[in-house]
């Protein structure tokens, strides 16, 4: 039976091919707007470590005077995040500061490259589940030694060594060697989670977000002494003695990352970080004890990530949809009446509102079927003009998998929603008056 009504339903789309064509384009830009959109919209904003994000946290204390913001500010002092790492009462846990870097290979003839070195402790390999296509992280051992070691990336990789194993190769950074012990798969997390900060958005720089990752990931402590002098500051409430050298500055520019796996350990460590920030106040280094501590998609959700034109331009997109969806069921509604002797001769001879309103609800889900495909061929269209746009996610705007079934599913639903209502009005034709008629 269901291969009979799909017989009917494409011989009724091709006995008027002009409004088949109207309703099948009406969908296909309904649908190629949104689910441009809502490509875009999903990109910017998924879950960049699914399965794990519940369990990674960022904690935060307020080390500034009584008179700055009345929130913890978006990062640490030095001390502070120091004190709170060297406590070990995470899971798993990782300091991170970046910084400019002049960085050259001896063994490769390419001239010396600028670059973010990001200064991180061994942890942050496994709390973030950063692939590798060379090597592995260095060890916690390292870390308290102050090694000078590092892992670079696939794309650093690529430009100084042409893309072959490059581990134990030196490179120098600044006026120190370091020894190569780790190269990273291509990785690109989508928001970069890690270095993400409030006062990014507030002065507009959301390129930040979704910026490609360093290049050069060094232990804490090395990288500090390397690269001493060009760190920059976040916030100051005093200038450093030495502009750059900011280890025992009133200054916050150290982000700490932790992994909790589970709640106990979640409610135990938001118990540790007031405790530190108490005692803290005690001593008079604090003004504040204030603490917050959300975990990364609440972090995330906290500093805007997702740019606000994009949510306008989603809703804009699916109001368009909705007026496309009502343009459609006005067609189909006539498309159906026009219908009416043939329906009526149908039911006359024992066909079922039911099998009428099946019939018609199968044709409106051919069309949208129809307008799936040109809705995914004007989708790949829109995201390739966004790619071509001066904006910092430009080069993720992709359809993935997931996204383009879901096209097809959108557009075949919408059109049978806008079917049900001309469908079940077909359905109720009664035989006996267009029977008189014919």
């Amino acid at each position: 039976m269901f291969t009979y009504y799909c017989d009917l339903a494409l011989r009724s789309l091709k006995r008027n091919r002009v409004l088949t064509a109207l309703m099948v384009l009406a969908i296909a830009v309904g649908i190629g707007a949104s689910m441009t959109t809502l490509t875009v919209m999903h990109l910017l904003s998924g879950d960049p470590l699914p399965g794990r994000s519940a369990h990674i946290f960022y904690p935060q204390v307020d080390p500034s005077p009584a008179s700055f913001a009345k929130h913890p500010l978006d990062m640490m002092d030095y001390r502070s995040a120091l004190d709170l790492w060297s406590a070990h009462r995470a899971d798993r846990q990782a300091l991170i500061a970046d910084s400019p870097v002049k960085l050259r290979a001896p063994e490769a003839n390419v001239p010396p490259l600028m670059r973010t070195m990001l200064a991180t402790t061994s942890d942050f390999f496994a709390m973030f589940d950063v692939p590798f296509a060379y090597g592995n992280a260095w060890t916690a051992q390292d870390d308290a030694d102050r090694a000078r070691v590092a892992v670079i990336s696939s794309e650093l990789n690529n430009r100084l060594f042409g893309g072959k194993d490059s581990i134990g190769k030196i490179l120098r950074i600044r006026d120190s060697d370091v020894r190569i012990v780790g190269v990273l798969a291509p990785w690109r997390p989508s928001p970069q989670f890690y270095t993400v900060v409030a006062g990014n958005y507030a002065n507009g720089q959301t390129a930040d977000f979704y910026a490609k990752t360093e290049d050069v990931f060094a232990p804490f402590s090395s990288a500090l002494e390397i690269n001493d002098g060009n760190f920059q500051q976040f916030t100051c409430w005093g200038m450093p003695a030495r502009a750059g050298h900011l280890t025992d500055s009133p200054c916050v520019w150290v982000s700490l990352w932790v992994q909790l796996d589970g709640a106990a350990k979640v409610a135990e460590y938001r118990g540790f970080l007031a405790h530190y920030a108490q005692q803290q106040k005690t001593l008079g280094r604090f003004a504040k004890d204030d603490t917050r501590m959300l975990d990364l998609m609440g972090w995330l959700d906290y500093n805007h990530v997702v740019p606000s034109d994009v949510k306008l331009q989603m809703w804009l997109a699916f109001a368009f949809l909705a007026i496309c969806l009502c343009n459609t069921v006005g067609l189909l509604l006539a498309k159906f009446l026009r219908r009416s002797g043939e329906i009526g001769v149908r039911r006359a001879m024992g066909a079922s509102r039911r099998a009428i309103f099946g019939q018609c609800l199968i044709e409106a889900g051919m069309i949208g079927f129809l307008g799936g495909v040109g809705g995914w061929l004007l989708t790949l269209f829109g995201l390739w003009l966004i790619r071509n746009q001066p904006v910092a996610y430009a080069d993720l705007a992709h359809l993935d998998a997931g996204m383009f079934a879901l096209t097809f599913a959108v557009s075949v639903a919408v059109s049978l929603l806008a079917g049900v209502v001309p469908a079940a009005r077909a359905s109720r034709i009664a035989p006996g008056l267009q029977l008189k008629t014919l």
